[in-house]
């Protein structure tokens, strides 16, 4: 069936449209909010490692809503109504700011496994944290067509974002 067919190319084709605007800043940001709760976190003194895991994973929950919510209200804003398939593009394309807080809580809750005491848990997820960073800067600039270089200057730069979150971790602690 010809209307079949075409049906299924437009839902591939705009499926590859989807993949190709693909906007990994939520992922990047989210991974430095992790960075960031894991120092925060460390800087206050001994806790419950479920405890951090549940701080990572809401506090990505409560950001990620707040950024839905500032699309939607920008949508709004620019007199489009933000209808049903709106709010599920907003939700989706926010997703990663979540998607990021999760390697670092997968860290903690399986830093006993790994014999790693309260600060090595800490550092663990704060390493797992700013490697996701990296990784989510170089995911973007691939998918954007960056060069090789481009993507070296990025990840660059937000290994050196992680790194001052983590002389931060350290100057807290002296």
């Amino acid at each position: 069936m010809p209307g079949t067919r075409n049906t299924a190319a437009d839902r591939a084709a705009r499926t590859a449209e989807r993949r190709a605007r693909a906007d990994y800043t939520g992922g990047v940001y989210g991974s430095m909010l992790a960075a960031s709760v894991i120092v925060g976190a460390g800087a206050l003194g001994s806790f419950p490692r479920l405890e951090l895991v549940l701080l990572l994973l809401l506090t990505g929950g409560v950001f990620w809503i707040a950024h839905v919510h500032a699309q939607l209200f920008g949508a709004r804003l620019a007199q489009r109504s933000p209808d049903r398939r709106v709010v599920l593009r907003a939700c989706r394309e926010e997703w990663p700011i979540v998607k990021a807080a999760v390697p670092p809580a997968v860290a903690v809750a399986v830093s006993p496994l790994l014999g790693l005491g309260l600060q090595g848990a800490l550092w663990l997820a704060l390493s797992v944290a700013v490697a996701g960073q990296v990784g989510w800067s170089m995911a973007a600039a691939r998918r954007a067509g960056a060069s090789r270089r481009l993507m070296a200057v990025s990840a660059s730069v937000n290994l050196l974002l992680g790194l001052l979150i983590i002389a931060f971790k350290i100057w807290l602690k002296h």
